[in-house]
């Protein structure tokens, strides 16, 4: 079909808008409307056996947009050394390679990080001015990302932060006996991180222990479990538990080059510049190496650990990934995208704010009945996503009785010769239910 400015495709449903009702009455009209066909759906959707979260940049962006702040920038950082040109010349020659437009931060870095190996060996004293620039573009990012988190937190956090509660919720509050909601990111900011401590969610990731969390190789099934009263023996999973891979690494990551470890440092949400967690040569101790553009960093360590996750969690029968804020530009994610869709029960939701080429060059090798679509401004908005469209938690067992006692009034009204004897129907906004 001919796609408009604002649309959705999910199931039998599909409807595409050139605008949205200016109004307060239209738009709560339009909205009663088409979340009669949308909540539903994901309702079901969400219920798979297997639900993975993909979260991209633009996640940052709509939190920042609610929260009154502008997000981190991907801009490309200004070089100083005599192979600044090159760097930025060949970031630009990949990006456009691989169908992402123009290149950012992400790209330059990568560039950078090879000129730097290779001066490292045949010119170590050329690479101190490539070493200097990849420090000063580095910090400068962790400085963006830093004031971000800083901003959102400050700036109408209450509101911002609430939004992000609230829409983590809608995915994470799966019955305990189901599989637990597996969150992966590309971002490196800990907004996530701050949303599940927010909500109450517990996360697993590779990280243990509690003073310097240490990354670990093994991927043990950890979870929670709790012992019900009155019953020995028999311990129950706890609701609220999530997992978090953070593919492309984070903020407060760091390499021990002594011990040749990965460990979380006590960097705080939106620590001022000059905290003492941050380091003086970024290179050389900060994990986050963004190699979008190839598979770079599913080759070196902890990488490889971390993207292997990704594969195994998703590429399975009854296997669910909800993709909000990804540009589709990393192509060793929309493989693995593509692996999952060629399973005949998987499903992919993208919820976009724009559907632009690339995200149409993805949906021109999927088909159709296995993907649901939400894009555009109205419905990409995070804001109305959390107040229209998605599910309630679904451990709303209040509605779910509810439901069940109105179907059970209408049979015994019926019974007595009240009303015809039909079962009343659930509320339109009955969200995940039972």
């Amino acid at each position: 079909m001919e796609w408009k400015a604002h649309g959705y495709r999910v199931g039998a449903s599909s409807e595409t808008f050139d605008s949205i009702p200016e109004s307060a009455d239209e738009l709560d009209r339009f909205i009663a409307l088409h979340r009669r066909k949308i909540e539903p759906w994901l309702s079901a959707v969400f219920q798979a056996e297997h639900l993975n979260l993909l979260l991209g940049s633009g996640f940052t962006i709509a939190v920042g947009f609610t929260a009154g702040v502008k997000a981190t920038g991907m801009a490309i950082a200004t070089g100083k050394s005599k192979y600044a040109k090159a760097i930025l010349d060949h970031a630009t020659a990949s990006a456009k390679k691989m169908g992402r437009g123009q290149a950012n931060i992400e790209d330059q870095l990568r560039s950078a990080i090879a000129v730097l190996d290779g001066l490292d060996i045949v010119d170590k004293g050329s690479a101190k001015g490539v070493r200097d620039d990849i420090n000063s573009a580095i910090e400068t990012f962790l400085s963006s990302l830093l004031a971000t988190e800083r901003g959102i937190f400050e700036a109408n956090s209450a509101s911002a932060l609430a939004t992000v509660q609230s829409f983590l919720l809608s995915f994470a509050s799966r019955a305990a006996s189901r599989e637990r909601l597996h969150i992966f990111t590309t971002n490196y900011d800990r907004l996530i991180e701050r949303g599940c401590d927010q909500a109450g969610l517990r996360i697993i990731d590779r990280f243990v222990g509690s003073l310097r969390p240490l990354f670990r190789n093994t991927r043990i099934e950890l979870d929670y479990h709790y012992n019900p009263p009155g019953i020995r023996g028999e311990p129950r999973f706890m609701e609220g538990v999530v997992r978090l891979t953070k593919l492309h690494g984070s903020l407060d990551w760091r390499f021990d080059p002594t011990a040749h470890r990965i460990y979380r440092s006590e960097t705080p949400f939106g620590a001022d510049d000059d905290h003492p967690s941050l380091p003086d040569s970024p290179v050389d101790t900060v994990m986050i190496y963004p190699n979008p553009a190839k598979d770079v960093e599913t080759t070196q360590y902890p990488y490889a650990e971390l993207f292997r996750d990704f594969p195994s969690a998703t590429c399975r029968p009854n296997s669910v990934v909800v993709t909000y804020g990804y540009g589709f530009g990393d192509d060793h994610i929309n493989r693995v995208l593509l692996d999952m869709l060629s399973v005949p029960s998987a499903h992919l939701v993208i919820i976009a704010f724009e559907l632009d080429d690339r995200i149409k060059g993805f949906l021109n090798q999927t088909r159709p009945a296995q993907v649901s679509l939400l894009a555009g401004n109205h419905f990409g908005s995070l804001q109305h996503l959390v107040d229209d469209y998605l599910p309630k938690p679904a451990l709303d067992y209040i509605t779910g009785r509810m439901s069940d006692l109105l179907k059970n009034r209408a049979f015994a009204d019926a019974a007595a010769g009240l009303m015809p004897a039909e079962p009343s129907q659930p509320p339109a906004d009955s969200g995940a239910g039972t």
